[in-house]
């Protein structure tokens, strides 16, 4: 089978980003879906003046808008981001109907398709969260270690983010859950970098991984580590970003995380919150607080721009996407994670 040409999720990480997330007006699905429609050719006329910039824009669909804007019945792992509530700390779920993920190697270039985006959309849907990300030295997050070490590479990336046979109907596309986490710089740099170390997993300085003998139970990285029935670790793409305001002391990370399932991330961050063994918290929410959390869905490129419309009121929809094979079958499958492949 040839999977649908996805949208820029695999894109290199860039020196710059815009994180946008917001919430439709009721009756705006017709034009929003016809801004979606367009979102490519949006890139190409900010993009083309600057190609050396690698401008990219990857749009998300939560699952509220989603019932409205289509007849395409959702994917099954699309849902709105579940709270974690655990013992110490709490994941909190926010509302999110759109999500714009852009980057570029310039910022000019991602705010001002951030700009023709909204004023497309103004008076249609309102941005309820935005965020600004750059790149802060070789990769790292403001409290000074190196993010992102873990994603997969080449075929491997794209084996773990995208989805492919095992769902035709949604083939090419990807979950994307992002949280906004503000950091205590305060507290952490009180602490000796060797504390700091047993904390994330992975030394600071030369970003290596301690030994499993060394790196404590209720480390960041011991609880993000899911290995499947196989013993393969499974994994997802990170393509996290700092932000913040030095005058009203906000440090913080915009975590962006894609996969095949939206199951596998949320096992990670219920490993984090949660604990696994439960009460076995991740050590960094100590001083690292989530005050957004949404779950979005990034259907192919080919989909984005053609979503079948969402039957007038008072029709029912037949469910059926115009690219889904004529099975009659309605249970798309993507919300288990047996059968799927293990990456």
């Amino acid at each position: 089978m040839s999977v649908p040409e996805p949208q820029p999720i695999l894109s290199r990480p860039t020196e710059a980003a815009v994180f946008l997330v917001l919430l439709a007006l009721p009756g705006s699905e017709a034009e929003i879906a016809e801004l979606l429609a367009d979102v490519s050719g949006l890139k190409r006329s900010v993009g083309f003046r600057v190609p050396e910039a690698e401008l990219s824009c990857v749009v998300g669909i939560g699952a509220g808008l989603w019932e409205r804007l289509t007849a395409s019945p959702p994917p099954t792992g699309l849902h709105p981001f579940r709270e974690l509530a655990g013992p110490r700390h709490t994941a909190v779920s926010t509302p999110g109907d759109l999500l714009f993920h852009i980057r570029a190697n310039r910022f000019d270039m991602c705010f001002e398709l951030a700009q023709r985006l909204t004023d497309r959309l103004r008076g249609r849907a309102e941005v309820v969260d935005e965020v600004h990300g750059f790149r802060s030295f070789d990769e790292r997050d403001l409290l000074g270690f190196v993010d992102g070490t873990e994603n997969p590479e080449g075929a491997a990336a794209a084996e773990a983010v995208l989805i492919g046979e095992e769902d035709p109907a949604f083939a090419g596309g990807s979950y994307v859950i992002v949280q906004k986490y503000h950091h205590d710089l305060r507290r952490w740099d009180a602490l000796p970098t060797e504390e700091q170390e047993l904390i994330v997993g992975r030394t600071k300085l030369a970003d290596i991984e301690l030994p499993d003998e060394l790196k404590p139970p209720d480390s960041h990285l011991a609880l993000n580590v899911i290995t499947g029935p196989d013993g393969e670790e499974r994994q997802i793409m990170r393509f996290n970003m700092p932000f913040g305001r030095v005058g009203a002391a906000e440090f913080g990370t915009y975590y962006i995380a894609y996969a095949r399932t939206s199951e596998l991330i949320e096992q990670m961050l219920t490993n984090m919150f949660i604990g696994n063994p439960p009460g076995t918290t991740d050590r960094i929410l100590d001083f690292s607080t989530a005050v957004t959390g949404s779950l979005f869905f990034a259907p192919s490129a080919a989909l984005l721009e053609d979503l079948p419309p969402a039957a007038p009121p008072g029709v029912k929809s037949t469910g059926t996407p115009r690219s889904a094979p004529e099975t009659g079958d309605s249970s798309l499958g993507i919300g288990s994670l047996r059968g799927q492949p293990h990456v």
